[in-house]
């Protein structure tokens, strides 16, 4: 059995003091006791939080990250910055983006996160053909969160059209191309991979590129209780698209269509109406907000405020990683509703006050709903993923603990993350990861490799 004292640590009910934490050989807490003796030899924090979940991640695009941001000729949206993308992806191998989510996952460490759910779509060869293994390209993602140590949920993606009406792939999209039964085949086969810190459910990328009968196809052969995630209402283009191929909106479509619960995640949803922010809320279902990666690509803002005010739920995800960084998606998340409505303090609730300690477990109940994983809580039963917070650093010396989250996410820019432990294995210790050398060495070679083709 392995053990941290914390002096102040966030419990599911709230800050308490002088917490017990420990945890046995498989990585699951096992006690978790409150104003308790120190026991001998036993290591001592200060703040002790639960690791944050990533919910929503393209591990590949962390190697395109700054690359993007030189104006074209005509105006730049998503749509001009997707073709980049899609250039960039055509010589991808499987060994680089096993060492692309190595270096990744290990800097999401570094920075809180202790989980991730990767949305995962380029499953081809460059010649489109599949690999002799179906899911050679989602193993080698896996593998990458291994070496990093961080917890996983694969989301084999299901995407065969270029948009509403079932539209042809484009050339530049062949490596996605997946339908039912190349997923359902995929998740087959990684299902020898599930364990404690990886769990395999399913994405269909979009409506615009995967069918109504397609997904249900694929849900009617997926366990009932696996992870459900979708992108949807991501731009306004989208939304005037659904429009003229269905006469409604994404959301409303989706929902008229297929039965969402709780084990769905509805990535982005930005643009929605007062109804479908409603349908999401009453569905139970986890909105999957992307800040950084919203904001880069000009998305828009979600409605935040009227969706809290409805009992919804919410996770934060790092999605095109031009930001690895917990901290920075929570405060933006909260910026950009200050931004649009030129108010403080948005993001809270009658019952907590504080808006940082109102994200930060906002975003873990959500995100652990997300990954279909026992995580997000420093509670018995769950996984030991504990973020250890720098106690000595000049902004959070000597805060009561009802000011740490708030101080954390919106005062500086220090990383104030010390130590990491992600399934009971310290793998970020005085903020360096435990295989650091060895992950950055394989992501330069990758990058050198790679940049051969640009």
């Amino acid at each position: 059995m392995s053990a941290l004292y914390a002096k102040n640590a966030l419990l599911p009910a709230g800050w308490a003091q002088d917490v017990l934490l420990q945890w046995d050989a498989a990585g699951e807490l096992s006690d978790v006791t409150a104003n308790a003796l120190h026991p001998a030899g036993v290591e001592l924090a200060e703040y002790a939080i639960p690791g944050m979940i990533n919910l929503h991640s393209h591990s590949f695009q962390r190697a395109l990250g700054g690359l993007t941001e030189k104006a074209g000729d005509g105006p730049d949206s998503f749509w001009t910055w997707r073709d980049l993308m899609y250039r960039f992806a055509r010589n991808i191998t499987p060994e680089h983006m096993e060492a692309i989510a190595a270096q990744l996952f290990s800097e999401c460490l570094r920075h809180g996160y202790t989980s991730v759910c990767e949305f995962h779509y380029v499953q081809r060869a460059p010649d489109g053909a599949l690999y002799a293994s179906a899911a050679e390209t989602a193993a080698r993602v896996i593998a990458g969160a291994r070496l990093a140590g961080i917890g996983m949920t694969m989301l084999p993606v299901l995407y065969s059209y270029a948009g509403f009406g079932e539209a042809p792939l484009k050339p530049e999209q062949q490596r996605f191309k997946t339908d039912a039964q190349d997923v359902l085949k995929i998740i087959g086969e990684l299902e020898a991979l599930r364990d404690a810190q990886t769990e395999v459910g399913v994405a269909p990328h979009s409506l615009r590129a995967a069918s109504v009968s397609q997904i249900k196809e694929v849900l009617s052969s997926l366990p009932h209780n696996r992870p459900v995630h979708i992108h949807i209402a991501e731009q306004q283009a989208e939304v005037r698209q659904s429009l003229d191929f269905s006469a409604r909106r994404p959301v409303q479509y989706l929902y008229d269509e297929v039965q969402v619960d709780s084990r769905w995640c509805l990535v982005h949803a930005t643009h929605l109406a007062e109804a479908e922010v409603q349908a999401i809320a009453h569905s139970g279902a986890v909105a999957g907000l992307c800040p950084t990666t919203e904001a880069n690509l000009g998305d828009g803002l979600f409605p935040l405020e009227p969706f809290l005010a409805q009992g919804g739920r919410f996770g934060i995800g790092s999605d095109s990683h031009i930001s690895q960084s917990a901290v920075e998606e929570l405060r933006w998340l909260e910026y950009g509703q200050r931004l649009q409505q030129q108010r403080r303090n948005i993001a809270v609730s009658a019952a907590q006050r504080n808006v940082g300690d109102f994200l930060w477990q906002g975003a873990l109940q959500g995100g652990a709903q997300a990954a279909g994983r026992a995580v997000g809580a420093l509670a018995a039963g769950k996984r030991a993923d504990i973020v250890v917070l720098d106690g000595d650093h000049p902004n959070l010396y000597g805060l009561a603990a009802d000011e740490v989250l708030g101080t954390l996410v919106f005062s500086g820019n220090d990383n104030l993350v010390k130590h990491v432990l992600a399934g009971g294995q310290w793998v970020v210790r005085e903020q360096r990861h435990a295989a650091q050398p060895a992950i950055t060495a394989r992501f330069k070679q990758t990058l050198a490799e790679l940049r051969e083709f640009r």
